[in-house]
């Protein structure tokens, strides 16, 4: 097992070095020259060498790259273009409300979602499962902007109930910080609650028809034995890769909803810096969310292999 982690966690390692390299190279092909957008098109050409020279944009890219991976390592991720604040302050500010969302997201919906799969596919074939997936598939294939936005109409502008922006400051009381927060936990509970519960019936569905389940059910096993016993057990890793999939989009991908809500999130700066473009911020953003994405999977991985029950080639009984 300790051979295993050691050679993901080295996997990960090598596989964000790629990254890193990916995005300092794309960054590099986006059209335009920093240094004359931050001026305007009237600065004069000693002006922009000037800044480019003070940005370090004159040297060579390699150099460069290199120069960014070592401030990585030391926790330097540098300055600002624009704002010329430190992107790791810049960072600090946005990532503890990407990752407030996306932690009640999942608390809320994960638990849900896999009490909801698991109803479905214990009641396969019957009415309840039947409306059930048609309403998990309908939400499923709803845009999340569609959510968003109807949930904005109903409850901030008809109902009045709730704020349609979710600004939150350092000062804002909780019940203030709950009532901004509310629309868009809502919007991607419904979201990801749908996909996760979807999964979960086709796979605890699938491991409910296994002869053993069949054998467990012949011996007397009630339904709740079955699945918390016999069933789970089993699905916890293709569950748990699921899982971290939906989790790691909460960090990442909630652009859309953190845009129309207003709200101060990690993606929502990546956007805004892309059209900036200011590099060291986009840059930091995607190499976050690379390490998310990266560092879930590798958990999930190993969770799946901790509950993996069958047995290595040359691993003793």
């Amino acid at each position: 097992m300790i051979r295993f982690i050691v050679k993901r966690l080295a996997a990960g390692f090598v596989l964000l070095l790629v990254i890193s390299l990916l995005i300092f190279v794309g960054c590099e092909m986006l059209p335009g020259d920093v240094a004359q957008i931050m001026l305007g098109q009237s600065a004069s050409p000693e002006n922009v060498a000037a800044l480019r020279a003070e940005l370090g944009l004159d040297q060579p890219a390699p150099v460069r790259y290199l120069a960014w991976l070592w401030g990585i390592f030391h926790g330097d991720w540098g300055v600002s273009m624009t704002s010329r604040q430190p992107v790791s302050v810049m960072l600090s500010e946005r990532l503890s409300n990407t990752l407030t969302l996306a932690g009640l997201t999942t608390l809320v919906s994960v638990p849900l979602a896999l009490l909801i799969g698991m109803v479905l596919a214990v009641h396969k074939g019957t009415r309840l499962d039947r409306v059930g997936t048609i309403v998990i598939v309908g939400l499923c294939a709803t845009p999340e902007f569609l959510v968003a936005t109807l949930g904005v109409l109903v409850f901030s502008i008809h109902l009045r109930w709730l704020p349609a922006i979710s600004y939150v400051t350092p000062g804002s009381g909780v019940l203030t910080l709950i009532k901004s927060m509310l629309l868009p936990l809502a919007t991607m509970t419904i979201i990801v609650t749908a996909q996760l519960a979807r999964m979960t019936r086709a796979v605890v569905g699938n491991i409910l028809t296994q002869p053993y389940v069949e054998t467990a059910r012949l011996k007397g096993a009630g339904s709740v034995r079955v699945i918390t016993v016999h069933a789970l057990r089993n699905a916890v890793g293709p569950l748990i890769n699921i899982i971290a999939m939906n989790v790691a989009y909460l960090i990442s991908g909630v652009v859309i909803v953190e845009t129309i809500f207003a709200f101060p999130g990690l993606a929502r700066l990546m956007a805004d810096s892309v059209q900036a473009r200011d590099l060291p911020v986009v840059q930091a953003c995607a190499m976050i969310f690379s390490a998310a994405y990266i560092g879930l999977i590798m958990v999930a991985d190993i969770v799946a292999k901790l509950f993996d029950s069958r047995k290595e080639p040359g691993a003793s009984s």
